[in-house]
């Protein structure tokens, strides 16, 4: 499975248990991303994404397989990195409060294959990187 998570500068996730930040134009890329195979969430992230692009599950982490795409807010993936294939990080080249963050320790094992800017909806600059 691949992951796509969001992040700010300081890698943050969430502040009290709430998304940092949004934004329509990562959401459509992910869905691009993940065309060819299946994007899972949970019901928190659902509300982001248009229904017939996704499959919604609480245990959708457990679920996915080979080649399918796990969009990341608010669960612990840690348990499954070992089934982790890719993991696609967004940064909102922002700071935003946060009490939650991405632990980028896990990326120290893994290459950076692709660096990409994009003009977000509501951000001038988001950055895709993509390891494996």
């Amino acid at each position: 499975m691949n992951i796509i998570i969001c992040v700010d500068d300081n890698n943050g996730l969430l502040f009290n248990r709430r998304r940092q930040s949004r934004d329509k134009a990562l959401c459509e890329r992910a869905v691009a991303l993940s065309s060819q195979s299946t994007l899972w969430m949970n019901e928190y992230s659902s509300s982001l994404f248009s229904a017939e692009s996704v499959k919604v599950d609480s245990d959708f982490l457990e679920k996915a397989g080979e080649g399918d795409y796990c969009f990341i807010e608010n669960v612990d993936f840690t348990p499954y990195l070992n089934k982790i294939e890719r993991i696609i990080i967004y940064r909102w080249n922002r700071a935003y409060p946060s009490d939650t963050v991405f632990d980028d320790s896990i990326l120290t094992s893994r290459m950076l294959i692709k660096s990409t800017d994009f003009v977000g909806f509501s951000h001038e600059k988001i950055t895709e990187k993509i390891y494996e």
